[in-house]
């Protein structure tokens, strides 16, 4: 019964992504705004060449819009004095990369009022990103439009945390309507960037005697990484040390020699179908490039608002 109605979840989220994704259109803005997807490119390009790290901090968050109730722009909504919103909740309290939409939708307002929505500027951010960092384009379909809505209840609830296991991630990636394939490609994210040490401390050991790991953590990666995490600090390190700042296949051959950072990164490597999908992506780099801008279209699919639901936030901090 309980296979039947995980099923049943899953088929409502695909039938929910598939008809909303087919409101979506690459070239959305072509007739409305023909500079929207230059703007965009232009802002990212310049603030991740001044701070490297916002590559990744706008690609994550893209993936923390999209995961709490579609990819509406709540992540950017500011609380008030009567709500605490997502950005403001505990998965997302490290979140960086605000003040890049801002500046790209600030643009956007100058040279087209009222027409390119929040949850759009993301979508493009992150597809920009990665391609600054090495991957390959691919074509964002837009059309979305804004939320109202933002709580910090939801992104606790929905966003898998760092010590997620397999089943726990496929089950959080199934909800969204992804298949462990793109799970598995779309964790290929955490080759750019950063963690905080608070994220993965519970796997570190802090005195000579030694400690068995499940997931396994490499011996001289766990003393690296005891050394940039002294206890009660909190610290970021790379979660991809060999190449933090590009976007290439080196993180699953990390997780192949157990160097992955993260619990929910390193469990990839413990379960037979995810361990295999890991090694077809460790030394293909066309192969995972190309499945990882199909995942990203996919996910940015998720629960969109579109048509005459939500709005254009004029400021993407918000509601108007």
């Amino acid at each position: 019964m309980a296979v039947m109605l995980v099923g049943s979840v899953v088929a409502v989220a695909m039938l929910c992504i598939l008809g909303a994704q087919a409101q979506l259109q690459v070239g959305f803005y072509d007739q409305s705004c023909p500079q929207a997807e230059v703007i965009v490119r232009d802002e990212v390009g310049r603030a991740v060449s001044a701070n490297p790290g916002l590559a990744a901090g706008l690609v994550r968050l893209h993936f923390h819009d999209c995961f709490v109730k579609g990819c509406d722009a709540s992540v950017l909504l500011d609380s008030t004095a009567n709500n605490t919103a997502e950005k403001d909740s505990v998965p997302n309290k490290s979140l960086r990369g605000f003040e890049v939409i801002d500046g790209a939708k600030q643009r956007l307002e100058s040279a087209c009022p009222g027409v390119v929505s929040c949850a759009d500027v993301l979508a493009f951010a992150a597809r920009d990103s990665v391609v600054l960092t090495g991957g390959s384009p691919y074509r964002v379909p837009a059309g979305r439009r804004d939320g109202n809505v933002s709580a910090a209840a939801d992104a606790q609830a929905n966003l898998p945390p760092p010590t997620a296991d397999v089943a726990q991630l496929t089950q959080a990636f199934a909800n969204n309507g992804l298949s462990q394939d793109e799970m598995v490609t779309l964790s290929g994210a955490h080759t750019i960037g950063v963690s905080h040490c608070s994220s993965f401390s519970s796997r570190l050991s802090y005195s000579n005697s030694s400690t068995s790991q499940d997931p396994p953590l490499d011996a001289a990666l766990a003393s690296q990484l005891a050394q940039a995490c002294p206890p009660g600090s909190d610290n970021t390190v790379p979660m991809d040390a060999g190449s933090p700042g590009a976007f290439d296949t080196s993180y699953f051959q990390n997780l192949l020699a157990n160097r992955g950072v993260l619990v929910s990164d390193q469990t990839l490597t413990t379960d037979n179908a995810t361990a295999a999908l890991v090694a077809q992506n460790a030394y293909n780099m066309y192969l995972f490039a190309t499945k990882f801008g199909d995942a990203m279209v996919k996910m940015g699919g998720i629960q969109v608002l579109t048509g005459s639901d939500g709005q254009i936030r004029t400021n993407c901090r918000a509601v108007n």
